[in-house]
């Protein structure tokens, strides 16, 4: 059995076996460990809950090669309407204007996982599966892991994949920087009175924001965002009570909520590590910055720090050099310092001041919707910013594939 690796993954979810069919066609030696079977019930990265994926993040899937297969589960966002309750004003964003297929897509996540599973199976990734990685121990040229089974791995560069509580970016002594919003996701997919035709709504609220995300068989994909004190009373609703209690916090701009699914919440806080390498390590994904949902950036910024550390690999590949070096993590390091500067900024503003019920800023709030829906450039730039278009630096982000040799 292999135990020596050129690149050890750690974490199966979405970012993990993203990267792993991302790189699969290099040729180098690639292995995935992952801490549950695919489709376990205790895998949360592929349940029935739907993802946002920008049209930017499309882009990187093709160059990825799966997007052939995934474009045929989603479903595509044609327009987005930005709105404050209780104020005049509002931005509306169209894939017409923008002169793109759609703005973003919606996917439900057992979907994603089943089609990079797919691909990975048929792939020269070694997957290891249920395991974990107990240890890790700095060798002269590599890394030696240890998992929970006991089988001993060795590698020139270990990428930590495994969530916002990473075991590997604590081992490797990554620190973080955290802010607690005090604030809780409720989570469901919705039926609607009214067909959404393609539309996802940005509703902030005092509370927080509420998201609809246009899905199939005219669901919609809901992110209520509201306070830490609110959600017990939130969840002891009956269904019909939670589906009035969301209309009177939404609106009815798609008529009343006729239907809704099982209910989810997770907290929410901003988490950043204060670098993303260390001696052989990268760090990506939720591992590397966990975000407030609003606006919908936690998966794409994944995708965009997959399209960048995949290409610095097969840069270091096409030249013959070790692909776990300082270099190498250097440059990778360099190249994602403004795009998740950006993003962490974009989410965390849109939180701080939407999330406040100040007269004065309500008005200043309405004043500046109003000014991005008139302001061509302004909303060029929100659209740019929501569509994952403002780095495009990798060839997978360009839609490419990841070296042409390989393609």
């Amino acid at each position: 059995m292999q135990t020596a690796f050129d690149v050890l993954i750690v974490g199966g979810g979405m970012v993990g076996a993203s990267l792993a069919v991302a790189l699969k066609d290099l040729p180098l030696s690639v292995c995935l460990v992952e801490a549950y079977p695919f489709a376990a019930p205790q895998q949360p990265a592929y349940d029935d809950r739907a993802i946002a994926l920008s049209y930017g993040s499309s882009l990187i899937l093709q160059g990825m090669g799966v997007w052939s297969d995934l474009r045929r589960v989603t479903t595509p966002i044609e327009r987005i309407h930005v709105s404050d309750r209780g104020h005049f004003g509002a931005t509306r964003i169209t894939a017409k204007k923008q002169q793109v297929p759609a703005l973003g897509y919606l996917v439900q996540s057992r979907n994603y996982g089943q089609v990079l599973q797919n691909v990975l199976e048929t792939s020269g990734v070694r997957l290891i599966q249920p395991a974990q990685l107990e240890s890790i121990e700095v060798q002269t040229d590599c890394l030696s892991a240890r998992t929970t089974q006991g089988t001993e791995l060795t590698t020139r560069l270990l990428v930590a994949c495994d969530g916002a509580h990473s075991k590997v970016r604590t081992m490797v002594g990554i620190e973080t920087d955290q802010h607690d919003y005090g604030q809780v996701a409720v989570i469901a997919n919705i039926s609607t009175e009214k067909p959404h035709c393609n539309q996802a709504f940005e509703r902030f609220t005092e509370q927080g924001p509420i998201a609809l995300l246009p899905m199939s068989e005219n669901r919609s994909s809901l992110v209520w965002t509201m306070h830490t004190n609110q959600l017990e009373a939130t969840l002891q609703l009956s269904d019909e009570d939670f589906l009035k209690a969301l209309g009177e916090a939404f609106g009815y701009r798609l008529g009343r909520f006729t239907k809704t699914g099982q209910r989810s919440t997770f907290p929410l806080q901003l988490t950043s590590a204060k670098q993303l390498t260390s001696h052989r390590v990268a760090v990506i994904g939720n591992a590397a910055h966990t975000l407030h949902p609003v606006a919908g950036q936690g998966l794409n910024l994944a995708l965009r720090d997959i399209a960048d550390l995949a290409g610095q690999i097969a840069n270091a590949t096409l030249s013959q050099q070790d692909v776990g070096a300082d270099t190498v993590l250097a440059a990778y390091e360099a190249q994602r310092k403004a795009d998740t500067a950006r993003t962490i900024r974009y989410t965390h503003s849109l939180v701080t001041l939407f999330s406040n019920d100040q007269f004065l800023l309500g008005h200043a709030r309405a004043v500046s919707l109003m000014a991005m829906d008139r302001l061509s450039p302004l909303r060029q730039l929100l659209a740019r910013q929501s569509m994952g278009l403002l780095h495009r630096q990798s060839r997978l982000a360009r839609g490419l594939p990841l070296v042409k040799e390989y393609s």
